[in-house]
């Protein structure tokens, strides 16, 4: 093999360089050699073995009768005795040239112009494989700090670098020398000096990736994370929900002695972690989200603009909104509802009677607030998203379809079980209220009736002057008379 197929086989083992890729910048390199000695490459044709063991340049040139260019041109008599008699006026032929030969500038161009396409093809190979990544947790090794952001060593013998900018640190972290950073990857950057992975030890999605790799019924869609919300360092608050009524999805993140959520725990360096259960009513998943704080009661105090009041004990209090507002500002985020919080004894010097936690809730899925009406089966909360894509592709998207379909007993799908059909019905009724609009007929009639009795008028019968029931006399005539009941 000659020291140009080994150099070749090299970049393209050990470097992870295509065949491709290392020909192509080759092909730039004599090129720009042959454009500093000869002021132009137009002409320049480089050739390869078919085995990738020798590379040659050649300058191709027309044949012609009085030569004015002669990078470009030959004479015929010249072009003759290099090819042969045959060779015509007009004909174009290649004329090897000798690399050697190029002046020390040429080469030094030539040498330039290949490191810096192998720089760009080592960086598009590196960010073609990482493009993808982003979103994924990645393990380094602390490596240096500067202006308060910490570089990465990836252990990919330098082919990229990591950086922990200040932003996306968490606030009570600390890390020394060679100390293991799990981190997740949020952006990617091509720099002067190579590649570049943005990290993030602050970022949710860096929790749920713990926590799906801890627990299995989170990988296999079992249990959904709803909802994180975090301030790094300090809280994290997780809502999460059950597809199946036999899981508890709390306990399955917390596992068992809480092995699991102790875990992901150490990895974020002893942050707290709350696990709570999402719910569709408000007032439920609003009392959880306030966790660790035991909430007595919580109120619906608007629902339009999503004001809720808590109220919980005194000795609850400094629990629930944390220190300095921590707990209920995260359990805010996580509801997206203003929770204001009460003890029992503030609580009693506020007017509440308008407010009632049965009412307060009932009103937020009747006619009287706005709220976005569930119409499709897609849009109920907690639903297997692929029975809903599978039940729209077979023409049953909306929910009275599936209301109608499911009491008939005509749903056959392949894909969906009975026991899914079982758990898409259960949610609407328990998401979906169904409103008769129709007055009844009999309380039309009565209305008519009364308004009817309500008009009749009576007359005297000697005068037919209008007469009322408590008169004796005619106010006209004068003439007696008296009422008398009908009977049936």
């Amino acid at each position: 093999m000659s020291e140009m197929a080994e150099a070749i086989r090299q970049l393209i083992e050990e470097r992870g360089y295509s065949e491709e890729s290392v020909r192509q910048t080759i092909e730039r390199a004599l090129k720009a050699a042959y454009k500093r000695t000869y002021g132009t490459d137009e002409n320049a044709i480089v050739k390869f073995n078919e085995d990738m063991s020798d590379v040659s340049i050649f300058s191709r040139k027309v044949v012609i009768d009085g030569v004015y260019d002669p990078v470009k041109e030959i004479e015929l008599e010249e072009a003759r005795n290099l090819a042969g008699d045959e060779i015509e006026e007009g004909d174009e032929i290649d004329i090897l040239e000798d690399p050697k030969t190029f002046d020390r500038s040429a080469v030094a161009t030539g040498k330039q112009t290949a490191h810096q396409g192998l720089n760009e093809t080592f960086k598009d190979s590196l960010y073609n494989e990482y493009k993808d990544k982003i979103g994924e947790i990645i393990i380094g090794y602390y490596q240096r700090e500067r202006n308060g952001n910490i570089y990465v060593d990836l252990g990919n013998a330098g082919k990229l670098e990591g950086v922990l900018p200040v932003k996306y640190q968490s606030k009570l972290e600390y890390y020394e020398k060679n100390d293991r950073i799990k981190s997740l990857i949020v952006d990617i950057k091509k720099t002067s000096s190579g590649l570049q992975l943005v990290l993030s030890r602050s970022d949710p999605k860096l929790v749920s990736s713990i926590l799906e790799k801890e627990v299995p019924e989170i990988a296999d869609g079992t249990v959904e994370i709803i909802k994180i919300v975090r301030d790094a360092g300090y809280r994290t608050k997780i809502a999460v929900y059950s597809k199946r009524e036999e899981v508890d999805p709390v306990g399955a993140c917390v596992g068992l002695k809480g092995v699991r959520i102790q875990n992901v725990i150490r990895e974020l360096l002893n942050e707290k972690i709350d696990v709570l259960k999402w719910d569709s009513d408000p007032t439920v998943f609003i009392k959880n989200a306030l966790s660790p704080a035991q909430v007595q009661r919580v109120l619906i105090t608007d629902a339009e603009k999503r004001q809720a009041l808590a109220i919980v004990e005194e000795s609850q209090f400094s629990l629930a909104i944390g220190r300095q507002g921590q707990n209920v500002r995260l359990a805010n985020k996580l509801c997206d509802w203003n929770i204001d919080v009460k003890t029992v004894e503030q609580a009693a010097e506020l007017d509440l009677s308008a407010f009632n936690t049965v009412q307060s809730a009932h009103a937020l899925f009747n006619d009287d607030v706005t709220y976005d009406e569930i119409t499709t089966v897609a849009e109920l909360p907690g639903v297997d998203a692929h029975v809903a894509e599978l039940l729209k592709a077979n023409g049953i998207e909306q929910i009275e379809q599936f209301v109608e379909a499911f009491d008939a007993g005509t749903i056959s799908i392949e894909g969906i079980s009975q026991e899914d059909l079982e758990k898409v019905n259960k949610l609407i009724s328990e998401n979906v209220e169904f409103v008769d609009e129709e007055e009844p007929a009999t309380e039309a009639a009565a209305t008519e009736e009364t308004t009817e009795d309500d008009e009749e008028e009576y007359f005297c019968p000697e005068c037919g002057a209008k007469i009322t029931l408590e008169m004796t006399h005619c106010p006209n005539c004068g003439v007696e008379f008296e009422f008398t009941e009908d009977e049936e």
